[in-house]
């Protein structure tokens, strides 16, 4: 080929010998006839075929926001925000470039024992694409105690000396921001902090990120804290005026919705929670000399991304809303209006059985983050409900958000969301109902009080119970749960880790770290802390050998006795139908027997497939074993095969048509021939027929109205799985 139909073929000019197709003409859309509201709901009723309108085309959600059927430009024609521009708040982010100037955090946290291994889990996931140091702190470390004490066993680095956190960040701090939930208060870890930049010799105004402090969330978590809150929020206000003598951007509260978010909370009361959280926070703060101005500079938000697409887009572009409203109604100018708002995919949606679903629901979630203008994402792995993160399942989930960014190029946009009719009225509905929410709490005493009294906890009880039920009726799908299950699917192995061994581990090198310390320096060192109370003091004593347990109880660890609430507990939305099916897989693997279902199939398959599916789909929910044929043509054909099979029920499937003629003389062959074997019908009887099937023998009927969790589990307490 010469050069110059080499450079023909590669503008696309010209390609194996054919010119460049002729322009598209220009579209006339003046052919197309505008249409109208009502034409597109007359349209709808026709195809409904008599359903009724309101019923089939209006959908409810937890938040008591109804959706409708169609969004038209008149629906945002009245609202203020969806006419700014990108880049003006409250509604559309921080800056005009959005994520062009600055791209989203990638924030893949590591949740690694020990600080040198964490270290090592922190550089690869940096070395692969995250831009941010995330790690989960174990319960110990949040708690202010040492590696050796008695405490909370979960996941998460234990970091109780300088020497930890340095084996744990080394000079990270300097190259990349941090984001650390520190627990009730972030001072001591902080003072390690300190003592680290003066060791690493780096300068703490190149420091940026969060270290973040929530005590009030941390007391709904545990119901308890460990300090009184009094000190907890005089011990922030020190942290600020630390980060002011330092020169730091560091961010030191973290609001956290994620508490609850997973204890089932709806968007609206997640948004509500969080900000009068901060707004408790904020004025306790005002009172120890700290502007709305300096607050909002240090605060960060954090809030979990469920699976409902839209309404989480418009969540955290409500959120944002919201805090403007709080920041100026407390004097804050708009940089003070601005919140930073991290999200992290939902734990409540996540699912132990078939788990790889979970990559689908955390890319759907991570989406609708980034669409709604986060400024860090971190993408939970997708067997975080099953076992610590794997290198497989860190990997996939680190690359659903590079993919995001890279690939998608969802770097481009600002507010995509932005002059959607359908979001920008959520939005505003959402906002409106958050606001609404707060000004009942605060009318009500504000949200501390609203916690001691159990208000905030009843509320959200309230939601998780009504997601248990619609779960349980089905009326909420849960693929790979509560619909579709793949029973032959084994989980995913994995070891668990060995806890006493890693604390083992753990607390010989704290024995051997203090082995090799000052004694006397370290007790004057906290003395010194303890007189003060300032984050410079405990970092005197942090570089001087004393312990993060040892700064804790310097600073002081007496309780308000009297602060003990109902703790929020996390929860997952399919936990009922897991506990269920695990009750069945021990109940197998301990009597080597399983409940038994044979399908009465009665006809060809075309006459009976649809109901059969349906009854095993709904059994295999609870792994019972499914006795499966290609239908009878003779009831005295079935009833014996029914029989024969030794199944704990038969459920008869065919049509509606035919049940009438074959029901009752079914029912009765079965009864007959196995009087303990329970007969279930598919499907709802007609009002005309039911009581004869019940009368034949029938003892239940199995539709898409059933209540699948409360149907099964009856099941399974006759089988013996489950003691009444």
């Amino acid at each position: 080929m010469s050069s110059e139909k080499a450079r023909q073929s590669e503008d696309g000019h010209h390609c194996g010998g054919r010119t460049a197709p002729e322009p598209l003409p220009e579209v006339d859309f003046g052919e197309f006839v505008p249409s109208d509201y009502e034409a597109w709901k007359e349209a709808a009723v026709a195809a409904l075929k008599g359903a009724p309108f309101e019923k089939a085309m209006y959908t409810s959600t937890y938040e008591g926001i109804t959706l409708d059927p169609l969004y038209t430009a008149s629906d945002t024609q009245d609202l203020r925000a969806a006419r700014t521009f990108p880049g003006s708040y409250p509604l559309r982010g921080a800056s005009a470039a959005g994520n062009l100037c600055r791209p989203w955090e990638i924030a893949q946290f590591c949740d690694e024992t020990l600080p040198g291994d964490a270290h090592e889990g922190i550089v690869h996931e940096l070395d692969r694409g995250a831009s941010t140091v995330a790690f989960v702190l174990d319960g110990r470390t949040r708690e202010g105690l040492d590696a050796d004490s008695e405490g909370v066993e979960d996941g998460g680095v234990s970091v109780s000396s300088l020497d930890d956190l340095d084996a744990l960040l080394g000079d990270l701090p300097a190259r990349r921001p941090l984001y650390i939930h520190a627990g009730a208060s972030a001072l001591p870890l902080l003072a390690l902090l300190d003592a680290l930049a003066a060791k690493r010799n780096f300068p703490l105004g190149k420091v940026a990120g969060c270290v973040g402090a929530d005590p009030l969330g941390a007391l709904l978590e545990r119901g308890s804290l460990p300090a009184g809150l009094d000190a907890l929020f005089g011990e922030m206000a020190q942290t600020f005026a630390w980060a002011r003598d330092r020169e730091t951007p560091l961010r030191t509260v973290l609001i956290r919705g994620s508490v609850f978010h997973n204890g089932g909370a709806s968007a609206v009361q997640e948004v509500a929670c969080a900000m009068t959280s901060a707004i408790e926070t904020l004025r306790a703060l005002r009172e120890r000399g700290v502007d709305v101005a300096e607050f909002s500079r240090r605060l960060r938000f954090e809030f979990s991304l469920s699976s409902n697409f839209f309404m989480e887009i418009a969540k955290l572009r409500a959120a944002r809303c919201v805090w403007a409203q709080i920041a100026s109604s407390f004097g804050g100018d708009a940089e003070a209006q601005k919140a930073q708002i991290f999200g992290r995919t939902s734990l409540f949606t996540k699912t132990v059985y078939d788990p790889y679903v979970n990559m689908l629901r955390n890319t759907t979630e991570a989406f609708s983050g980034v669409v709604g203008g986060v400024d860090g994402l971190t993408v939970g792995c997708f067997d975080e409900a099953l076992r610590p993160g794997s290198e497989f399942s860190r990997r996939v989930a680190r690359n659903a958000q590079v993919l995001l960014q890279k690939e998608f190029n969802l770097l481009q946009p600002e507010d995509p969301a932005g002059g959607s009719w359908y979001v920008e009225k959520l939005t505003d509905e959402l906002a409106r109902k958050a606001w609404e929410e707060l000004q009942r709490i605060e009318a009500a005493g504000g949200f501390l009080k609203s916690v001691r009294q159990g208000v905030i906890q009843r509320d959200i009880q309230s939601v998780l119970q009504q997601r248990f039920k619609r779960l349980a009726q089905r009326a909420d799908r849960a693929v790979g749960t509560n619909m579709y299950p793949n029973p032959a699917e084994p989980l995913p192995e994995f070891a668990e880790p060995d806890r006493r061994a890693q604390r083992a581990e753990r607390a010989e090198a704290l024995r051997r770290f203090r082995a090799g310390r000052d004694e006397g320096a370290v007790e004057r060192a906290l003395e010194g802390a303890a007189a003060s109370g300032t984050v410079s003091s405990a970092a005197d004593a942090a570089s001087a050998g004393a312990t993060l347990g040892e700064l804790r109880a310097a600073l002081g660890r007496k309780g308000d006795g009297a602060l003990s609430v109902e703790p929020i507990l996390p929860h997952r939305w399919t936990e009922q139908y897991e506990a269920m099916r695990r009750r069945t897989e021990a109940f197998e693997a301990e009597k080597g027997d399983n409940f038994k279902v044979f399908l009465a199939n009665m006809g060809p398959i075309p006459q009976h497939k649809a109901r059969a599916d349906f009854i095993a789909s709904f059994m295999e929910v609870a792994a019972f074993e499914i006795l499966r044929n290609d239908g009878f043509a003779e009831v005295g054909e079935c009833a014996a095969a029914a029989a024969a099979s030794g199944a704990d029920i038969a459920v008869i499937c065919s049509t509606d048509a035919s049940y009438p003629e074959l029901v009752p003389p079914l029912a009765r062959a079965i009864k007959e021939r196995c009087p303990g074997m329970g007969v279930y019908l598919a499907g709802a009887p007609a009002d005309d027929c039911k009581d004869s099937y019940v009368e034949a023998g029938v003892d239940g009927f199995i539709s898409i109205r059933s209540n699948c969790l409360e149907t099964l589990t009856g099941f399974q307490r006759a089988k013996g799985m489950l003691l009444s």
